[in-house]
Parts: structure tokens; C-alpha cells; sequence
């Protein structure tokens, strides 16, 4: 309940934030019209992840997007981010969890159009079970993943 309230949250946050972000993405206009030919690239230390920047840099200061394409059955381990990080799954169902745990079975569904908001500083984890996944992300940078040390699920 805690994840979903968060979710809710951001999204009003986003949508009460978009008027003042529309004019910080530059002077710079991009259109993509065949998606089929982004450049994807591998994302280091995740295999079965890759990654393509579709506008503004991760890594600098500023706005920027990316999208995030997990193979079936690759999920992230928990980690936490600097900054906000709007989410909008653009195909498959993904899956995200909260907290230092990893625990797949404990994460939430979030279907294709679905919305999620990374707090700063949260620790969670996402990715895709039985089919690919393509989340497309947003944040202002710089950004930055930090991964936590790996603790074990409680057995029930």
C-alpha cells in the first residue's frame, strides 16, 4: 500500500511540475517516428538490460530521458537513485519493489501505461519476470545508481 501511495503521489507531483519542465529540455527538437531504430546499449554490471538516451544526459545536470529495456526474468538488484525518477512502462508488465531486501515475489505490478515515481534516496528494485519490458525514465540530473549490499529475504 506504502509503494502505490507513493505512486499516486508523484504522479500528481509530475503533473502539477510538467507547465514550469517544458521549457528546460533546450532548444532542441526531437521527434522519434520509428522507434524500432533506437541504439540500444548494454547497461554495464546488468546483463539482460540495455538502455538508450533519448533526450539531455543522465549524467549532467539538467533534464533528460531515457528508456530502459529488461529481457525477461532480469530485475534489478536494490539500489537507490539521487534524484526523482518518473516512470511510465511503455511495454510489459513491470515489476518494482521497495527496500534493501530482494524479494521478486514481494514486487508490484505495474502494466504497460502504468506510472511510478523513484523517491530520492529509496531503495528498491524492478525489472521484468516472464516477458521484456521497455520503461521509459525521467529525471534531472545528475543521476547516479547505488547499489546496496545484498541481504537475504526472511524465509517464512
Amino acid at each position: 500500500m506504502k509503494f502505490r501511495m507513493k505512486i499516486a503521489i508523484g504522479a500528481l507531483l509530475l503533473a502539477s511540475g510538467a507547465p514550469a519542465m517544458a521549457g528546460e529540455t533546450g532548444d532542441q527538437s526531437i521527434t522519434i517516428t520509428d522507434p524500432s531504430r533506437l541504439e540500444w546499449k548494454d547497461y554495464p554490471g546488468l546483463p539482460g538490460v540495455q538502455f538508450v538516451v533519448l533526450a539531455g544526459n543522465p549524467r549532467e545536470a539538467g533534464m533528460y530521458t531515457i528508456r530502459a529495456k529488461f529481457a525477461p526474468h532480469t530485475m534489478s538488484r536494490p539500489h537507490w537513485h539521487p534524484e526523482a525518477r518518473y516512470v511510465v512502462v511503455i511495454k510489459g508488465t513491470w515489476w518494482a519493489g521497495t527496500g534493501d531486501v530482494f524479494d521478486p515475489d514481494a514486487t508490484v505490478p505495474v502494466p504497460t501505461g502504468g506510472f511510478a515515481v523513484h523517491t530520492p534516496g529509496e531503495v528498491h528494485y524492478d525489472g521484468a519476470k516472464d516477458e521484456e519490458v521497455i520503461v521509459q525514465i525521467s529525471g534531472v540530473g545528475p543521476s547516479g545508481t547505488n547499489v546496496v549490499p545484498a541481504k537475504e529475504p526472511v524465509k517464512k
